[in-house]
């Protein structure tokens, strides 16, 4: 059965080496379960895992304060030109067109840590920010080489070391905040109970009442993984992502005109939402 994931979601749809999974929605034990089952029955049940760490480090980092439409062209054109061999022969292009020749190495790393700065940054103009994006992608290359010895060693680190310290370390690295790092955690390290949080999940959790209306994203993220089971966190993290974009928007979310518009109404608290009159606001300025 294809994989009903889009590929611009940051897992990478069919290619993020997610794989489909099956969990009774019957045995919620609470509201945020029970609404991560419903979007599970709405769009994909899957586990997480298995994508190369500096890969999905890298794609992460294309993904901030940007649109995915705007960062999967960039991703593309980056493994087009540095990613190796096997990356150059599934583009379109011809062979060695526009690429580096030093992504022979088959060493995502080891090619971005001596990457000309100019042209990855116009490599990955799409992305937006491609100036700072380029120069903090050649930096956490170089600290991947010298740190781990490369993107090998890098993904066994991330797949085998204990997630805290993980995360520590990731943390570490300039540009990479809580959201990149728990990505990175989730679709490469196939960490249960890991609950990345995006601007979709951080408003979709605190307008429904999963989370306090005033939490950050760390404390949004403390509530979801409290609540969802560790095995349930992955898909709910995505499926919430594409819930945001169909109908829990950030200005007109599909409630605000026609109640029975929205799937997931009856879990909602709707904070911050005001039908009646038609006004959103964020759920931190909502009355109490």
């Amino acid at each position: 059965m294809a994989d009903p994931e889009p590929e611009e979601n940051i897992s990478g749809g069919e290619s993020g080496g997610g794989r489909a999974a099956t969990f009774d929605p019957s045995t919620a034990a609470t509201r945020a379960e029970a609404v991560v089952d419903r979007l599970g029955e709405m769009y994909w049940t899957k586990t997480y895992g298995g994508r190369p760490a500096f890969e999905c480090l890298v794609r992460t980092i294309l993904s901030q304060n940007t649109s995915d439409k705007a960062s999967q062209p960039a991703h593309d054109s980056l493994m087009e030109r540095y990613g190796g061999s096997e990356a150059r022969s599934a583009s379109d292009s011809p062979a060695g067109e526009g690429t580096d020749p030093r992504a022979d190495d088959g060493d995502l790393a080891a090619t971005l840590a001596e990457a000309d700065q100019q042209t990855l940054a116009e490599t990955i103009s799409s992305a937006g920010l491609y100036n700072q994006k380029s120069e903090r992608i050649i930096a956490i290359a170089q600290l991947v080489c010298e740190a781990y010895g490369g993107a090998d060693d890098f993904d066994e680190f991330v797949r085998e070391a204990d997630p805290d310290e993980v995360r520590d370390r990731l943390l570490e690295m300039n540009g990479v905040g809580p959201k990149t790092a728990d990505c990175v955690l989730l679709f490469a390290g196939g960490r249960g109970g890991v609950f990345p949080v995006d601007t979709h999940v951080h408003r979709i959790a605190r307008r429904m009442g999963l989370a306090p209306a005033d939490a950050d994203h760390e404390t949004v993220r403390e509530y979801i993984e409290r609540d969802v089971p560790p095995e349930k966190c992955g898909f709910g993290h995505t499926a919430m992502i594409q819930f945001g974009r169909e109908y829990c928007t950030a200005r007109k979310p599909a409630c605000l005109d026609d109640p029975e518009a929205c799937p997931l109404a009856d879990q909602c608290a709707q904070v911050g939402v005001y039908p009646a009159t038609g006004d959103v606001v964020d759920p931190a300025e909502a009355p109490e």
